[in-house]
């Protein structure tokens, strides 16, 4: 659906970002702005600002900015119409109806048709469960005592004997064969043309975080291979950046999420009560899928199988919560392999006390290391010390890594000053027990020979964005012909039309633009780190060099140009006039 700017701009300016934002992360007010953990990437100390006077958010560790429709968009999954349905439902709007016709079927993105004809799949084996010719699935799903209310809770449902059914069913509902290979529903075989994979198989929908039908997960019945089968990567389905069962968990207020490793695993403990479980979708757990996670919660326990497998993936998940900066717990599941079968044989109160008792990630990872040691013998005992010392070198913090160290010493009857000297020489040995270099998405590198002159052109953007009086002693040096970024050139149109008019709106400004990456440039380019310089001398020093700096990089940009671009001799001739009066020019900021 197509908005007119105006109705954009009015849904836009009724939703305070501040509000918004504070709906999915604690801000605080520190200066002018609000401060919290950013949603986007893994951090522990907050680096994410909210501007209530610009109407932006940006994160000064990884880049991500923009405006409210931004901000919905990345975190919730949205795309622009569903955003701006939501937030016109927030403050009031009333917005167009869409026409149902033929042309608008046609203009509908790929997104959304694509989410369609996957929630038509759903459907459909949806009512083949439910018909004589899914009996074998239903009597699978019932002996695995699942209730009708459980069943129709997750969609479950049947993949028949033939993978043409399904692709005949979605052909009849209007879906091209194009649309439903794209949706990873079916594939081209030379013999029998378009035919799904997903046959004689009890059906797991995968829904994102707003319950959309996004893909699919198959367990044969009988003994074929593969066991389960999933959908693979599409447009709408990235199995690293979504969490079976999230769509129920975020809204458990549990105070933590549990994380499994299979969807019968889910669903048995939602049905007994447990309704913050989660599963990594047929892959082992993902960095994205913590910070996925952190924006719900931060503590998971982990419930993966007792076996040497469940172990190994319970080592990997906590290195991977610990760096997310969550806080992870093991339950313990012996004697049984899985959430599943504890379940079924304990139930819920049992289950319970295993929550209450879970086991801090750290101790698990030092007593599934001490089995790989024979203590009764003094040199293997040194090397499980050693290991400990090691581990405990993983922490960043004095006091964190102060106190475990204290706590392993009194478990395993180690001299705590001894244990101290190990960790300090394997410390200065290696170089480690230094604050962690956490990987951070998005961030971006200096080595880029034009990023000095794009950082002058934020600098002085931001400068006036927060002192727009300022722009009228400056309006002869400067103009938009001066910021040599295309995307700043632009942007700077639009903002210098604001400073004239006096109605500066760089949420707005964010709006011009549709590429995700685009809009965190428009974003970094009011969100500078400005100077902080202590006298107003200094103040008014700082100013004029930035100024100076954009006006030389422009100068120097166009007369590399004058060869092969006419206009840009006028452009430079005129720059080096303004060049030499601002160099002379005392520009007062009182």
């Amino acid at each position: 659906m197509h908005y007119s700017e105006e109705l954009v701009e009015e849904v836009r300016t009724r939703n305070d970002i501040v509000d918004v934002v504070a709906g999915y992360v604690k801000l605080q007010k520190r200066g002018s702005n609000h401060w919290g953990l950013c949603p986007f990437h893994n951090e522990k100390t907050p680096s994410f600002s909210v501007s209530g006077a610009k109407q932006m958010y940006y994160c000064f560790g990884c880049g991500a900015g923009g405006n409210v429709f931004t901000f919905l968009m990345n975190y919730e999954n949205y795309s622009f119409s569903e955003a701006m349905k939501v937030l016109a439902d927030r403050a009031g709007v009333q917005l167009p109806e869409e026409q149902d016709d033929e042309q608008m079927r046609q203009r509908e993105n790929k997104r959304a048709r694509l989410l369609a004809v996957n929630k038509e799949a759903a459907k459909f084996f949806y009512y083949q469960l439910r018909d004589p010719r899914g009996a074998v699935g239903l009597r699978y799903l019932q002996n695995r005592q699942l209730t009708e209310e459980t069943m129709h809770k997750f969609g479950l449902g049947y993949a028949g004997k033939s993978g043409e059914e399904l692709v005949r069913y979605l052909r009849q509902k209007g879906f091209e064969d194009e649309l439903i290979k794209e949706a990873g529903l079916a594939s081209h075989s030379e013999r029998h043309g378009l035919v799904s994979q997903f046959w004689n198989r009890v059906m797991f929908p995968i829904q994102d975080i707003n319950r959309r039908v996004i893909g699919f997960g198959g367990r044969v019945m009988g003994d074929g291979n593969p066991k389960y089968l999933n959908s693979p990567e599409t447009p709408i389905f990235d199995k690293r950046r979504n969490l079976y069962g999230l769509n129920f968990a975020r809204t458990a207020r549990s105070g933590n999420i549990i994380l499994c490793e299979g969807y019968m695993d889910v669903i048995s403990m939602h049905q007994a009560g447990f309704t913050q479980a989660v599963a990594s979708l047929g892959t082992a757990f993902t960095p994205e899928q913590a910070n996925l996670l952190r924006r719900y919660t931060e503590n998971v326990l982990l419930a993966y199988d007792s076996d040497g497998a469940g172990v190994k993936a319970a080592l990997r998940g906590i290195k991977i919560l610990r760096e997310a900066g969550l806080t992870g717990k093991v339950i313990n599941m012996q004697p049984y392999k899985d959430p599943d079968e504890f379940m079924k044989a304990l139930g819920r109160e049992a289950f319970q006390e295993r929550i209450d008792n879970a086991e801090n990630s750290f101790f698990f990872e030092i007593r599934i290391l001490a089995g790989q040691f024979n203590m009764s013998d003094p040199e293997e005992k040194t090397r499980f010390h050693r290991e400990i010392a090691k581990k405990l070198c993983g922490f960043s913090e004095d006091v964190e890594r102060d106190n475990y160290l204290q706590a392993v010493a009194d478990k395993y009857l180690i001299g705590i000053e001894n244990l101290r000297k190990l960790v300090n020489a394997y410390a200065a040995q290696t170089g480690l027990a230094k604050p962690l270099e956490r990987p951070r998405s998005g961030i971006q590198r200096r080595d880029d020979p034009g990023e000095s002159a794009r950082r002058s052109q934020r600098l002085l953007v931001t400068w006036l964005a927060e002192e727009p009086a300022l722009y009228g002693k400056v309006k002869k040096y400067i103009s938009p012909e001066d910021f040599t970024d295309e995307l700043y050139r632009k942007a700077a149109e639009k903002f210098f039309q604001g400073l004239e008019s006096g109605d500066v709106q760089p949420a707005g400004i964010i709006s011009m633009f549709e590429d995700e990456s685009e809009q965190r440039q428009a974003a970094a380019l009011f969100n500078a780190n400005l100077p902080k310089p202590e006298s107003a001398s200094e103040r008014e020093k700082a100013f004029h060099d930035i100024l100076l700096a954009v006006k030389k990089n422009s100068y120097e940009y166009y007369t590399e140009k004058m060869g092969t671009d006419i206009g840009a001799l006028k452009l430079a001739l005129e720059g080096r006039k303004a060049l030499e009066e601002l160099a002379k020019a005392h520009i007062s900021l009182d």
